[in-house]
Formats: structure tokens, sequence, C-alpha cells
């Protein structure tokens, strides 16, 4: 079986000069890439404050979910980058009030820098689907299993 891929588009024009997107679905499986606390309006949500700028980060991140048929209840792994790993407790806080039921996999960790100066978290998440949209099952070789 063929698994269609569909793209979520952040709607930054570097995305082709890059090669990337927000999010990518691949059969029942999405994956949203690192995703920085950036405000409609292109700056910097809650400069200074590691809990909002985790918000704002689940916030577009679910919004990418969505936008690829999933939900924060398909999450099975995060990671949260932080530029002071000191301050897990607070971006910790942002998660579980999403995660707290779910309890994905999930892994912190320390980054030197991100891309601005002002970011001081990014997330990534991994969803999987119960069943692709066709409601097909896998056939993997020797799965056998809904996807």
């Amino acid at each position: 079986m063929e698994h269609m891929r569909q793209t979520v588009s952040s709607g930054s024009p570097l995305e082709p000069h890059i090669g990337f997107s927000r999010a990518v679905r691949k059969g029942a499986h999405v994956a949203v890439a690192g995703t920085a606390p950036i405000g409609d309006d292109g700056t910097t949500v809650g400069q200074g404050d590691v809990y909002a700028q985790t918000i704002r980060c689940l916030d577009i991140a679910e919004g990418a979910l969505t936008a690829a048929g999933a939900s924060l209840e398909d999450v099975v792994r995060t990671r949260v980058m932080l530029t002071d790993v000191t301050r897990w407790r607070e971006a910790a806080q942002a998660h579980g009030e999403r995660f707290a039921t779910v309890r994905p996999a999930c892994t912190f960790v320390e980054v030197s820098r991100f891309i601005d100066p002002d970011w001081l978290v990014e997330v990534e998440l991994d969803a999987i689907l119960d069943q692709e949209p066709s409601g097909r099952s896998c056939d993997c070789a020797g799965c056998g299993s809904s996807v």
C-alpha cells in the first residue's frame, strides 16, 4: 500500500528555500517540526518567559496537528529544547497542562541557542493516528494492525 504524504505549511517564505514544512503526515504518522514561540505578527511571544513561550509553541504545534488530521491525544513523543535547562520546570508546567492524560514519551534537552536569541524554547511533536484517512489497515510486512 502506498501512503499519501501531506505537508502542513507554517506560512514562512523560507519553507521552499530551506526545504521544510511545519508538519508532515505520511500514513498514520505525523511529525511536527521544531516550533518556536513566534506570534502572528512575527515577533517573539513571551520574551524572557519560558512558560509563555512553551504555551505558544504548543499552540502552533497543535494547530499543525489539527491541519494534518491529528490531535494532542495522538501524540506519542515530544521534545522540548531549552537554552537554559535549569528552567525546565517552567516548560514542564505548560507541557503537563496539555499532556497530563496523554503522557507521551518526552525529552527535555539544552541547546546552545536558537536562530532568534529571544527564543528560550522550541517544541517538536510526533503523533500516530489510529487509522489512516481511508480507515484501511496497515499492510506493512508482518504488521497486520490498524494504522
